[in-house]
């Protein structure tokens, strides 16, 4: 095991996209795993549950149904488990979503967050990481985006509650000395994805030979980072307790490297050797130009950066969605017969 990492760790979100990838790797590193998630059905709850099997059967790994919103179910896993740690990868994600139903983000993202801050406060717990968003930098016209920047003009409801959660963190790290670390990833894809992001939708769309919608005529750059570096920078800075009067810091994990829209799309048609129709159409709301991940603060504190290129992570994004819907489409034939 990765001597600075704790014994007990509760991951909330554990049959998300980076909760189940996280959970894995720390079962790997020796941890024990405690794992909330709601299950709720924002996408096919069928792919959450794939998730958590894949995790496998760990006597490391102990998997709690709720919701971080559930004050009381919270304050009991914080009592019976005792975690020394706590990541909450378990808010309500999407941008455009979060235009449609805030009140879902108000939950999970506000109350669930507020809940959890004061679970660890009780439970002194020694750590406590959340997932924030590159969406906080909103139209930042300074690139790449520093942890320095101003982060004030939030583009949609999701940055909004992303900022929140951060502002929240830094008042519990002043009054009460809890040590917080808030990481703002950007674009993560990977196997196991979302099949509400761009990958999924892309590739879904291109294999069925269905026309794709590209928004703002493609002309908009996404610092994309793969699964597998998220979970290394994660790991990383779980074993990376802030010190001092203001225990709290806030890093970037993202490759470093933005790519155009069109570019991304050109690695996925590759990948799936078939070419994309394409539909072109507006800049929607909420949406960003650019996102550019300056990430000197994450290496030079973790000895780490993202770094992962399209051309190696899309292939093996392509490779697991084939597998994903051949397996899917087993498992329906099964139901009928």
């Amino acid at each position: 095991m990765t001597s600075a990492l704790p014994r007990t760790i509760l991951v909330t979100g554990a049959a998300g996209f980076i909760g189940s990838a996280l959970s894995k790797r720390l079962l790997s590193e020796g941890c024990r795993v405690i794992g909330i998630d709601d299950f709720n059905s924002y996408y096919p709850v069928e792919l959450k549950e794939a998730r958590v099997a894949d995790i496998g059967p760990n006597p490391a790994f102990t998997l709690v149904r709720g919701d971080i919103s559930d004050k009381a179910l919270l304050e009991k896993v914080f009592s019976d488990y005792e975690p020394e740690a706590v990541v909450n990868l378990a808010a309500q994600a999407g941008v455009r979503y979060s235009i449609e139903n805030p009140d879902a983000y108000t939950r999970s993202n506000l109350v669930g967050f507020a809940n959890l801050l004061e679970c660890c406060r009780h439970h002194k717990v020694g750590h406590f990481v959340f997932a924030s968003s590159s969406s906080v930098y909103g139209k930042n016209k300074k690139v790449p985006f520093s942890e320095d920047d101003r982060v004030d003009f939030p583009v949609s409801y999701y940055a909004a509650t992303k900022k929140a959660n951060e502002l929240m963190a830094a008042s519990y790290a002043n009054l009460y000395k809890l040590p917080l670390t808030g990481l703002r990833f950007f674009t993560v894809y990977g196997p196991w994805g979302r099949p509400d992001m761009a990958p999924w939708l892309f590739t879904d769309a291109i294999l069925a030979g269905r026309p794709i919608k590209v928004f703002n005529n493609g002309d908009m750059m996404r610092d994309f980072t793969f699964i597998d570096d998220i979970v290394e920078g994660v790991v990383r800075v779980i074993g990376r307790v802030p010190q001092g009067d203001f225990p709290y810091e806030i890093f970037n994990i993202g490759n470093h490297s933005p790519v155009r829209l069109m570019d991304f799309i050109h690695e996925i048609e590759k990948a799936c050797g078939r070419e994309a129709e394409k539909i072109m159409l507006p800049m929607q709301a909420g949406d960003v130009p650019v996102t550019y991940a300056d990430t000197a603060k994450l290496e030079a504190a973790v000895g780490f950066k993202p770094a992962t290129p399209l051309s190696v992570g899309i292939p093996k994004f392509v490779e697991w969605f084939k597998w994903w819907k051949a397996e899917s489409a087993k498992s329906a034939d099964s139901k009928k017969h």
